[in-house]
């Protein structure tokens, strides 16, 4: 809600007079006031106006006010909305109420009832948005907490967060996909002397080109065809406080000019308008890709790129701070235990290991998911196999670590498919003889290829080769004999 804005409300009725005495009376309390005249105009012009309360009347023609109820919650489940009828029906009442309705006002009734049904639906509404912003700058605490572990890298960009906060420059982030630079510009946001007032997020690359200017700059009535309505775009919503405009990359070369007047002269005209609006917001902005490339190929300006980049804030992969994994992983484990009511046991060493090892393409948001899947079903050997899909970061010339109390399997010998018969000739086995020994080679290769992907642990690898742990221990017995014979005889 933008300072001095009117709270909006719509009036649902298909009495005239009724509507009209409404309009009137709540027009005079200073309310925004909109009406509409069945069930099926009042959805319509639900999704446009955006109310914060509905007037809605329960027995009308066509779509019930019953059903227009049940349809606008399904829109937005935080609406508050006071049912009008001329019946007390107790049925009805109750099922107004599990529907969602907030209170019912039975006609006719005083104008002072309908003040104080109106201010009690309205207080209660502020502080449940009350109670949910606490609970959502509480989970934002933590996840900055979560996001700035041990990290010497890391501790770089809270520093400069820090310092930057604090100011109205424009700040660019730049990093990888779920790096967290949605969480940075959050930091700075709760940082700044603006933190009370709104943050919009807008991510470009999720709306249509031709739709994304309507939804930052808004438009006004008759702008183009279905614009019956004036509409605030998101930098009059985010007016005293901040934007985030997320993958700025995706932006059209014809908005970014738009943009960069906002930038240059904090003003900016509605679709359709013929005035300049003039705002205060400060602009943070966000980028997986390297905005220089597309300078340099003429998909993005090069007066809006440096207007952006005054401060950058770079947050590395995670690839390149991984002593940061156990952090994230005790975190986002118990954020997801509470999330969904279980207790799953925490990750063992083999797992938190090879955690560690992966790549992690995905950066925080791949971990985070991993986590979740976790919790969900419980398997710690089903995200183990995921991981084992995918080649660990370790170095080629690193020795495997064998399970505590095992031995390494021996250096396996080439195949041999001739032999000398001691005369100084060469004999040649049967070919079914040269096949059991290829055969075993490969299966040998196998066995210690899956070993090594899983640090020697044997039970871990029977799952992955699809044998029973008794069959995977008498083979590698029989490797170990099989090794032990051809020592013997290249001693002899």
């Amino acid at each position: 809600m933008l300072p001095n804005q009117k709270l909006r409300v719509l009036v649902v009725d298909d009495d005239l007079g009724m509507a009209k005495f409404l309009v009137s009376h709540l027009v005079r309390r200073n309310f925004d006031v909109s009406t509409a005249a069945s069930g099926e105009e009042a959805i319509r012009l639900f999704r446009v106006y955006d109310p914060v309360l509905v007037l809605l009347d329960v027995a009308m023609t066509g779509i019930s006010g019953i059903e227009t109820l049940e349809r606008i919650k399904q829109i937005k489940p935080e609406v508050s909305v006071i049912m009008l009828s001329a019946q007390n029906n107790p049925e009805l009442i109750f099922k107004a109420s599990k529907l969602g309705a907030d209170d019912y006002l039975a006609k006719p009734f005083e104008p002072k009832e309908l003040d104080l049904r109106i201010a009690k639906v309205l207080d209660k509404q502020r502080l449940l948005n009350e109670v949910t912003q606490l609970r959502e700058q509480v989970r934002r605490q933590s996840d900055f907490s979560m996001l700035f572990g041990t990290s010497p890298k890391m501790e770089e960009v809270k520093n400069t967060i820090e310092q930057v906060a604090d100011t109205n420059v424009t700040v660019l982030v730049r990093g990888e996909s779920g790096t967290g630079k949605e969480v940075v510009a959050r930091m700075i946001y709760a940082n700044s002397t603006r933190r009370d007032k709104p943050f919009v997020k807008v991510n470009c690359a999720a709306i249509p080109s031709e739709l994304l200017e309507s939804e930052l700059f808004g438009y006004e009535p008759g702008a183009f065809t279905g614009a019956n309505r004036q509409k605030l775009g998101k930098f009059e919503q985010a007016n005293y406080g901040s934007i985030f405009l997320d993958e700025i990359s995706e932006m059209h070369p014809a908005l970014q000019a738009k943009l960069l007047h906002v930038l240059q002269d904090g003003e900016f005209a509605r679709l359709g308008g013929k005035r300049d609006i003039a705002v205060d917001v400060r602009v943070l902005a966000a980028t997986n890709k390297p905005l220089e490339r597309a300078v340099e190929e003429g998909l993005f300006r090069e007066d809006l790129f440096y207007r952006l980049n005054v401060v950058t804030i770079h947050i590395p992969p995670l690839r390149e701070r991984r002593e940061e994994i156990p952090v994230f992983l005790e975190f986002f484990l118990r954020k997801y235990s509470e999330y969904y009511g279980k207790q799953p046991p925490p990750f063992g060493d083999y797992a938190v290991g090879r955690m560690m090892e992966y790549a992690w393409p995905g950066n925080i948001r791949e971990l985070e998911n991993l986590v979740k899947r976790y919790v969900i079903v419980g398997n710690e050997a089903q995200i183990i196999r995921e991981l084992s899909t995918h080649k660990p970061i370790v170095s080629s010339t690193s020795t495997p670590r064998p399970e505590p109390g095992t031995q390494p399997l021996p250096t396996s010998a080439p195949v041999q498919a001739f032999a000398d018969n001691g005369k100084g000739e060469l004999e040649m086995p049967s070919l079914l003889e040269i096949g059991r020994r290829a055969a075993m080679q490969a299966e040998r290769e196998a066995i210690e290829r899956v070993l090594a992907q899983t640090r020697w642990n044997r039970r871990q690898a029977a799952k992955i080769l699809k044998i029973s742990y008794k069959a995977l221990l008498n083979k590698l017995k029989a490797m170990e004999e099989h090794n032990q014979i051809q020592s013997r005889q290249r001693q002899a």
